[in-house]
């Protein structure tokens, strides 16, 4: 096979498998939310309501496209198109299942001259390229980077949608989506900063790679970990941040004026960039197809078989952890949520980044971080839950009645 048909195959293969999540994480998120409800959920449809994703497809494709004749319409349709063009775009850098770590630059030794230095270089790239990689664009060395990059454009749809409806809860759905995602791409982007400090690399496979020699990264940077997370439930808009479509406040927020097929892709960016978030957490911070004590050390078919369950698993866990916070914590404040991408999570990302810095220049053990970022947190927490005096506050003097 070419790797011009297999690129088509892994295409191909993921497309459908997030077209395939998306659908069943519909049905996942309604039966969590009824059992942590005390309802049975959707069960009507097939065996244990598992046909339900497919009714609820028919059911959008098949309603009445209607378009209000107030919006502007080379936007109106755009948006959903841009939202989900770059939600699937963003994921194409992430190996979702054996990967091998790319060569780095060309490297001349002291006593090496640079024609020999260039055919070694090349030697490394053919053995490379003679692993077969479960990735759509591998290789890539500024993986992550792309990935933000791409991922970021998805409130362009958002703005679009919000805009060219020329309503005033889509307005405001579009503008909170806006500053939610400028703030928290800073401590996104920060919390990531001490891994490619320590991989030397911003490619996904060469993170992998370093941390089965090293041990996994949540190991170590426990509270990159915890700001990473936050940051993507952010971006996701999922509970408690997702005030862009608070349906209390805002009826549907940036999504009020779509229906049919429109309203059915706009839902769906949320879900696939919660697919990609998640999998950019199992391979950051733990070790993507990798288990400890040589779990996953096999060759073979069942080798294959065996890595991409690992990493799928561990891409499941996020996802359910994604269901249960929705109805664990309620929605913030929209200036909560401002102050804790500002106050709490930014000045946090620059300590968690300085100490890792420290830690690597003077080549200190990696422990040291895991300590740091433990008393990091402990210390943020106390502080944010000490009593605070009642600074502008009048007071009230309760005055005696005098009886004659």
């Amino acid at each position: 096979m070419t790797d011009f048909n297999f690129a088509l195959l892994m295409i191909a293969v993921a497309f459908a498998a997030i077209m395939g999540s998306v659908g069943y994480l519909t049905l996942a998120e309604r039966k969590i939310s009824a059992y942590m409800q005390d309802r049975v959920g959707p069960d009507r449809v097939g065996p244990f309501g598992m046909l339900q994703p497919l009714a609820d497809g028919l059911k959008m494709f098949f309603k009445e496209d209607a378009t209000p004749k107030h919006v502007d319409k080379i936007f109106y349709f755009l948006a959903p198109g841009v939202g989900v063009a770059t939600a699937l775009l963003a994921f194409a850098v992430v190996p979702f299942g054996p990967s091998t770590s790319p060569p780095g630059p060309v490297a001349v030794e002291a006593n090496q001259s640079l024609e020999a230095a260039v055919e070694a270089h090349a030697a490394q790239v053919a053995a490379y390229q003679s692993h077969t990689t479960f990735a759509i664009a591998p290789g890539l060395d500024i993986g992550i980077l792309f990935s933000f990059a791409i991922g970021s454009l998805v409130v362009y749809g958002i703005i679009l949608g919000g805009w060219s409806s020329n309503s005033k809860y889509s307005l405001l759905g579009a503008l909170r989506s806006s500053a939610q995602i400028i703030s928290y791409e800073i401590p996104l982007g920060m919390s990531i900063v001490g891994v490619v400090l320590y991989t030397g690399s911003l490619n996904l496979e060469a993170i992998m790679a370093y941390q089965m020699q090293h041990g996994w990264f949540i190991l170590f940077q426990p509270l990159a970990f915890l700001l990473f997370l936050v940051s993507v439930y952010a971006e996701c808009n999922r509970l408690p941040f997702d005030l862009p479509e608070a349906e209390q406040e805002l009826v549907g927020g940036f999504h009020t004026e779509f229906g049919s097929m429109k309203l059915g892709l706009l839902l769906m960016v949320d879900y696939i960039h919660m697919i990609t978030t998640s999998f950019f957490l199992s391979i950051l911070f733990f070790g993507g197809w990798h288990l400890p004590f040589g779990l996953t050390n096999f060759d073979g078919t069942l080798g294959l078989v065996i890595k991409v369950a690992v990493v799928g698993f561990k891409t499941f866990l996020f996802l359910m952890l994604y269901m249960l916070v929705r109805w664990t914590i309620p929605r913030f404040k929209f200036d909560q949520l401002m102050s804790l991408a500002w106050q709490v999570l930014i000045p946090l990302a620059i300590v968690n980044l300085m100490t890792v810095m420290v830690v690597r220049e003077y080549n200190l053990s990696p422990w040291l971080l895991t300590v740091a970022s433990l008393v990091t947190f402990f210390a943020a927490a106390a502080i944010g839950t000490r009593d605070k005096p009642a600074v502008g506050k009048k007071r009230v003097i309760q005055r005696e009645t005098v009886t004659a």
